[in-house]
């Protein structure tokens, strides 16, 4: 699952995942109508004498600081920031535009003096662009603007200059905002299937070194006891061939009845082993690696216990377990394998060496497209997800070498 998303309880409403680029532009907002009503109270006072009608230009100037400080959080988040609340606030800037007209003496709106909400008014408009994008944005615009040519009586250069200015820069925010709600969408989407497909490549790799495994085994005994135990192996090779095809992304074969897959998934159960319970604290990756040396194999290690988190170690054990199935099935009867373990002071590195044939150019993805997905998916795909990296250098007939390494915790 993504950094940041996380499970709904069962029979709640999961919450909303807000972008991270809204929240700012909803504080931003908060910020811009604090200071343009400081603005436009600083105007009021400086040309209160200037009025037509002061007082009635004292009791807008009053409610809308009563407006302001009733409502000052509304546009701190989207949740609060209502259709209602934005037409409220809307009317409350048109009023003002339009109030100044009856309040105002014509000589000073002649000479384009500023509107009793002044700057304040944009507010309104940015809060509508953020909420709703661009078509919100220019419904709010164009009422702003056809306010302040009614409170005009005209279009003067400056109206429009200003009408125009609030229009563009409040479509594009619009705009902007709406492409970034598209763009989070997208990358949630993305991080889904992201997490979706790593779930996919670890429940393969668990299918890749347990059921397949069997399987393959189960298919080679019965073919060599012969008798009930061949069409046992059989079945098995069936099986097997369509696990594969699943785990590769493909179609699976014609599906057997239900009475053979019922006999299928009982070989199963009885032969798979049970799993071995994870370690738990931290592990020495040296006394997991070294069961695997044997007349074919040979361990070298440090002299020290060499100690890294025991998921990790799991995966990486288990990765060099399946670089071992490969040799043992690839390299032939009398091949042998070398594994070298190093401790670094950043990363652990574990190299398996074989003296076998090698791997012919091109036999990995030829195997990855036949479900084959040892190297894919137990091995990259193991040390990818601990943020290592796997290398695999092979030379025909010269033998085949895999180096993994897995960085320390805060390396």
């Amino acid at each position: 699952m993504p950094p940041g998303i996380s499970r709904a309880p069962v029979g709640k409403r999961p919450r909303a995942v807000r972008m991270s680029v809204e929240l700012p532009l909803w504080r931003a907002l908060t910020g811009y109508r604090i200071i343009t009503l400081g603005y436009a109270l600083a105007l009021f006072f400086l040309n209160y004498r200037e009025y037509a009608h002061p007082l009635g230009a004292a009791l807008y100037m009053g409610a809308l600081t009563v407006w302001m400080l009733l409502t000052w959080n509304r546009v701190t988040a989207p949740e609060r920031c209502t259709k209602r609340f934005l037409t409220a606030d809307l009317t409350i800037a048109l009023a003002g535009i339009l109030l100044t007209a009856v309040i105002d003496s014509p000589e000073r709106i002649a000479s384009g003096a500023a509107t009793l909400p002044s700057i304040w008014a944009g507010g309104a408009v940015l809060g509508c662009a953020i909420k709703g994008g661009w078509r919100w944005a220019a419904v709010g615009s164009t009422l702003v603007a056809v306010a302040n040519l009614v409170e005009r009586g005209g279009a003067a250069r400056d109206t429009i200059h200003n009408v125009l200015l609030v229009w563009v820069s409040s479509i594009a925010i619009g705009y902007i905002v709406e492409v970034a709600r598209a763009s989070e969408r997208t990358l949630a989407r993305a991080l889904q299937i992201e997490a979706a497909t790593r779930e996919r490549e670890r429940l393969a790799r668990d299918i890749h070194d347990g059921v397949l495994q069997v399987l393959a085994m189960v298919q080679r005994r019965g073919a060599a006891i012969g008798g009930e135990a061949a069409e046992l192996g059989r079945m098995a090779g069936e099986q097997e061939i369509a696990l594969r095809t699943l785990v590769a992304g493909g179609l699976l074969p014609p599906q057997r009845s239900a009475a053979q897959l019922a006999e299928d998934a009982e070989l199963v159960r009885t032969v798979t082993p049970a799993p071995a319970p994870a370690p738990t604290g931290p592990c020495d990756l040296a006394g997991l690696l070294a069961p695997y040396a044997g007349a074919a194999v040979s361990f070298a290690g440090p002299g020290t216990p060499v100690l890294l988190e025991a998921s990790a170690a799991a995966e990486l054990a288990a990765a060099v377990g399946a670089a071992l199935d490969n040799v043992a099935k690839h390299a032939g009867d009398g091949a042998r394998a070398w594994i070298l373990l190093e401790d670094e002071p950043g990363e652990v590195i574990v190299t398996v060496r074989d003296d076998g044939p090698g791997i012919a150019e091109g036999r990995l993805a030829d195997a990855e497209r036949e479900g084959r997905m040892g190297v894919a998916l137990s091995i990259r795909g193991r040390l990818r997800d601990l943020g290592g990296s796997a290398e695999l250098l092979s030379v025909p007939g010269q033998g085949t070498e895999v180096e993994l390494r897995v960085p320390r915790a805060g390396a």
